[in-house]
């Protein structure tokens, strides 16, 4: 069954690997940006805004990042911390996304900007490195509590701030940290240091839901727990490069082509078909 269900994620990926997929993914943002620091601010922003309806959420991201220019790591680190939150304000005076309002995107994208300082203009993966004495789930949780008593305290930072030790997945600093860490297609790859072993799936509705069918959890609760029980499967399957199927098994979801619903047409055309508790497929030959 293994090798089924890896020759099946196999031909998954394959057929996600498509601009048509990338472009309905908020990583085609930070995809767009030549430097690696401009990359890193804007998947920065771009991860933590990855919730709710995809076309509004990218409109919503761009709109963010649009002040900054082609070059918003340049532009952040040559403004004073005044200078940059007058020129976001302003720049942004009607901006919001669902839990998120100006006040919160500016204070986010500061908060990029005196982390990569301290650092060195080493961007954040100082911050999140894992070591000897501090695992990967420890240095996130570390710099999400300091983020929470230096940031405001308001819903949209704090939706930003889940912690790892009190049992979140933490989706978005996951889906963060795999495309700064993951060296394959479609991810960036660009944090030389950050050990590819210590990420974590990025836990959303769509990845859940598809694990359950594919026998990867039998959990129902969408916290971390899960998300690291899936990726250890994924592991077994996969064990140099678990969440190179991370992509393919979510846009599965997003784009609409898996709605958990057996149908003959739409499952019958799935690469999963075969593998999946739920498919056509599967229950016909029962």
């Amino acid at each position: 069954m293994d090798a089924e269900l890896k020759n099946a994620l196999q031909a998954l990926r394959t057929h996600y690997d498509t601009s048509r997929a990338l472009d309905q993914d908020p990583l085609v943002l930070a995809m767009g940006y030549p430097e690696p620091w401009d990359r890193e601010l804007a998947a920065f922003v771009a991860a933590h805004l990855a919730y709710g309806r995809v076309a509004p959420m990218l409109r919503a991201i761009r709109s963010a990042m649009e002040p900054l220019g082609d070059w918003p790591a340049h532009r952040l680190r040559a403004w004073s911390e005044v200078e940059a939150e007058r020129h976001l304000e302003e720049a942004l005076p009607d901006w919001k996304w669902r839990f998120h309002t100006r006040r919160d995107l500016v204070a986010w994208i500061l908060a990029w900007k005196r982390l990569d300082q301290e650092s060195g203009l080493r961007g954040l993966e100082p911050h999140l490195l894992p070591g000897p004495e501090l695992s990967a789930d420890q240095a996130l949780s570390r710099l999400v509590q300091r983020l929470r008593k230096e940031l405001p305290p308001t819903h949209g930072l704090r939706f930003c701030l889940p912690d790892p030790l009190e049992g979140s997945a933490c989706k978005r600093w996951r889906l963060f940290l795999r495309w700064m860490v993951r060296r394959g297609w479609p991810d960036l790859g660009q944090w030389t240091d950050y050990p590819p072993s210590s990420l974590v799936i990025p836990l959303d509705t769509h990845v859940a839901r598809i694990s359950r069918l594919l026998g990867l959890t039998s959990r129902t609760a969408s916290d971390g727990r899960t998300a690291r029980e899936i990726t250890e499967a994924l592991r077994e399957l996969e064990p140099q490069d678990p969440l190179s199927y991370d992509f393919a098994i979510s846009h599965l979801g997003i784009l609409g082509d898996c709605n958990g619903v057996a149908e003959p047409v739409r499952c019958s055309g799935c690469a999963l078909a075969g593998v999946c508790s739920g498919g056509y497929r599967s229950r016909s030959a029962r």
